[in-house]
């Protein structure tokens, strides 16, 4: 692969347009339900993990931490998974029993990198982190979040109230329907959080500008070099437009070199 969405975001000579953070972001959306329709998480969905084609192409990698799920939530998992920057709050807590909301939690935090050019959530440790989340989402409540006191770390630590900041300020110049979708993933409850095969039928892909195409889409080299130009398709006599008759080939001229004719 020529390079990876880190690179792209980081590199970019000038901020990615709304057409092209739908792009990526419906290539990563497709990517992430064919793995939780085979019950999969990834468990360290980031932007350096998500690579990027010399076609344009994103693809998700690295599945080193990725493991199988099942409705149930019965089995336990390692909560030390996952790049801070963009670990789910139920795994800040400490969390041994979870799903794929950890993978959509990410795919929020990635699509906020992708709107703002920065990550949302930079903590520079784990309570930090988690500061970070609270600072902007607000202080979770028994009532906003029911499940927070069964998590392991919960008792361990506490924060003074906090409201939540309206996303409207974190990613400013944003589009309503971005917002929109940007608050179905970060939410505190797992199962609250959109789906990615629900995203992909969220409005903000179908409103204008439309996602654009991969060829339309900037691949930086590795190592910060500049955008490698797209290379540019042969000219072509074939038309669309012209008559039936006059873009087949004429059999009589190929009689000479098929003895089937």
């Amino acid at each position: 692969m020529l390079s990876d969405l880190s690179e792209v975001i980081r590199n970019s000579l000038r901020p990615l347009t709304p057409a092209q953070v739908k792009g990526y972001m419906m290539m990563l959306l497709k990517g992430v339900a064919f793995l939780h329709q085979n019950s999969i998480m990834h468990r360290d969905l980031k932007p350096a993990n998500l690579l990027i084609s010399s076609s344009g192409h994103l693809k998700v990698a690295d599945f080193g931490l990725a493991r199988l799920f099942s409705d149930q939530r019965e089995r336990l998992y390692s909560h030390q998974v996952a790049t801070r920057w963009y670990r789910a709050p139920e795994l800040l807590y400490g969390a041994r029993k979870y799903d794929e909301g950890v993978d959509l939690w990410a795919v929020g935090c990635i699509f906020g990198e992708l709107l703002n050019s920065s990550p949302l959530f930079p903590g520079e440790n784990d309570i930090e982190q988690l500061c970070c989340v609270l600072r902007v989402l607000g202080t979770p409540t028994r009532e906003s979040w029911p499940e927070m006191v069964e998590l392991p770390d919960y008792n361990k630590i506490t924060f003074k109230e906090n409201p939540a900041i309206p996303l409207e300020e974190i990613v400013p110049d944003t589009c309503p329907q971005a917002v929109d979708l940007l608050c179905r993933f970060l939410v505190y409850p797992s199962r609250r959080r959109c789906s990615a095969t629900q995203a992909l039928i969220h409005p903000f892909f179908f409103s204008s500008p439309l996602p654009a195409h991969h060829s339309e889409l900037p691949i930086p080299q590795r190592g910060g070099h500049p955008p490698r130009q797209h290379l540019q398709a042969p000219p072509t006599d074939f038309s669309v437009d012209l008559p039936l008759q006059n873009s087949v080939v004429d059999p009589t001229e190929l009689r000479p070199h098929a003895s089937c004719l």
